[in-house]
């Protein structure tokens, strides 16, 4: 089949309550508030947990391992194990890996495992160049309505500014994220918003977080929002285009230098 199969000796590191390892979930992990959330709660084995769906929670556990890479590219995990970590039965387990082959983070090998897909340089290319297609076709749709937008994005500058001051690496990069989530979702196309989204969940696994949250970056992010939602107040469409493109072509040369 040609790919390198590391079948996993155990899982990562911090347990369940039943007793077997489990990934440890970073603090500053960039899944989405509900995923990351139910990813919590699993590790914890917080009350609760049981009421969440058995899908739901492999889904949210396994997801949260792979984007904080606890599983690595070129990791084969089994059925039994995953079952074993979230307290299920395989049958869910099966339920949450399709749904993550269907994201593109595992390949399925039956009577094996789910091998974790590495990440390829034409991957970071083919992500890059989705996520500049849906932001800058949000931003030409969002254009008629902009005024109603800038006050929504004014707020979540103020909230990197506030969070920068604070060194809470975490928070910035939440309002980082729901400053670009709300132009594409003010573009009105739901299908798009959910592409849009997995592709940003792609790009942390990617590491764009671990590079964003250096001061400096930081800094640089906080410049290049605040520029737009200038452009956002102007009459040029053209140059808040060009922004957004930039912006992405800056995040991609910091992606990139890091390989």
């Amino acid at each position: 089949m040609g790919e390198e199969f590391r079948v996993s000796g155990g899982l990562p590191e911090n347990a369940p309550a039943n007793g077997v390892e489990g990934p440890e979930i970073r603090p500053d992990l960039q899944l989405g508030d509900e995923t990351a959330e139910i990813a919590r709660v699993v590790v914890e084995a917080a009350p609760g947990a049981e009421k969440i769906p058995a899908a739901e929670r492999v889904y949210a556990y396994v997801k949260a391992a792979i984007l904080d890479r606890a599983y690595p590219g070129g990791e084969l995990l089994t059925e039994g194990e995953l079952a074993s970590a979230v307290g299920v039965s395989r049958t869910p387990v099966r339920e949450a890996l399709l749904r993550l082959e269907e994201s593109g983070l595992v390949k399925l090998y039956p009577k094996k495992g789910a091998l974790v897909l590495p990440v390829l340089p034409q991957e970071i290319n083919d992500v890059l160049e989705a996520r500049e297609l849906i932001e800058t076709h949000a931003a030409a749709k969002v254009w008629p309505r902009r005024k109603q937008l800038i006050e929504t994005l004014t707020d979540r500058v103020d909230e990197m500014r506030a969070h920068r001051k604070a060194g809470d690496a975490k928070s910035f990069l939440e309002a980082d994220r729901a400053f670009h989530e709300a132009i594409v979702g003010a573009a009105g196309n739901e299908i798009l918003s959910k592409l849009y989204n997995s592709l940003r969940d792609r790009q942390v696994r990617m590491g764009v977080p671990g590079i964003e949250v250096q001061p400096a970056r930081m800094d640089k992010s906080i410049t290049a929002h605040q520029e737009m939602i200038d452009a956002l107040g102007g009459n040029s469409a053209k140059r808040f285009r060009e922004l957004v493109v930039a912006h992405i072509d800056s995040a991609a040369s910091d992606l990139r230098g890091m390989r």
